[in-house]
Parts: C-alpha cells; structure tokens; sequence
C-alpha cells in the first residue's frame, strides 16, 4: 500500500525561489546531474508555483545538449530496489545492467516513482530487456524521456521537504 506524499507547500517553493544560487543549483543536481539545466532553472527564478516550475525544467531538460545529457546520464545507477528483494533478482538487474551499458555506454535509467514495490525489480528488468532491441539514437531518447521523469518526481521530492 503507498501512502500519500506530502504536498508541496508555498514556503518550501519560496524557498527555493529565494535560495542563494549556489544552494539552489546544488539541489537542483540532486534532481538531474546538469550544470547547463540547473543554472537555468536557476537564472529563471522566481516560479509562481510549482506547475510553472516543474515545466520549466521540463523545457529545459528538453532543450539539453548532447554533452549535458552525457553529463546527466553519467551521475545516474542502477534504480533502488526495495530491501527486500530477492538476491537472485538483483543478480539478475545487475547483469541486465552490464549488458545494457556495454550496449549503449551509459547508464540504464528508468522512473520507478509511484510503481508498487513489489513491480520494480520486473518493471525494470522488462524495461532493460524491452530497450535492448532499441538502436543507440533511439535509446538516447529514451534514456531523455526517463531522466525527465526522474528530474520531475525528484524536484517535487525536494520541495516536499527533502532539500532547501
């Protein structure tokens, strides 16, 4: 059973609004490992809410270069799995792992937020195995899409409380 988030409130967007630069681009990286795309989320503040600023870094992780999204692919491993998870099965995501940065030369990602506990080990196998049979252009663009995701449900984390 999941239980609800907390919701953001508008002190913890204040916040992050009113953060010095420094702070707030360090806690922007936590949510997706770009320089380009934290600074300007940054160098655009103030948001008058959270939906504003949420697309805002959806436009902006959208608009990153080539390098950036090495930059960004580079900080992410392999998705968390819940403690209690079979050895077997991270055996088995760990190997689907190896074959998938050999294949492609980064890392695999994939948004598991509001995904069941006991769905993640085989959402992300099935998705490792799925994205395999992509070509490597294609693949970059959906290993985008994913960072996305995880940007997005990362952002709105911190500024339920996690971060500034």
């Amino acid at each position: 059973m999941q239980t609800r988030a907390a919701p953001v409130t508008p002190s913890a967007l204040k916040r992050f609004n009113t953060a010095p630069a420094e702070e707030a681009v360090a806690t922007l990286l936590t949510c997706l490992n770009s320089h380009h795309w934290a600074h300007r989320l940054v160098s655009h503040r103030p948001y008058p809410d959270l939906p504003s600023l949420l697309a805002a870094a959806e436009e902006a992780s959208y608009d990153l270069p080539p390098d950036d999204l090495t930059e960004a692919l580079t900080a992410e491993g392999l998705p968390p799995l819940p403690a209690d998870t079979y050895a077997a099965a991270h055996t088995a995501l760990s190997a689907a792992t190896a074959a998938y940065e050999s294949r492609f030369g980064h890392a695999f990602v994939i948004c598991l937020n509001g995904m069941p506990a006991n769905e993640a080990v085989n959402h992300a196998l099935a998705g490792i195995r799925s994205r395999l049979a992509n070509d490597p252009d294609e693949e970059r663009q959906v290993a985008a899409d994913e960072l996305r995701r995880l940007a997005r449900a990362r952002l709105t984390d911190v500024l339920r409380g996690a971060g500034l």
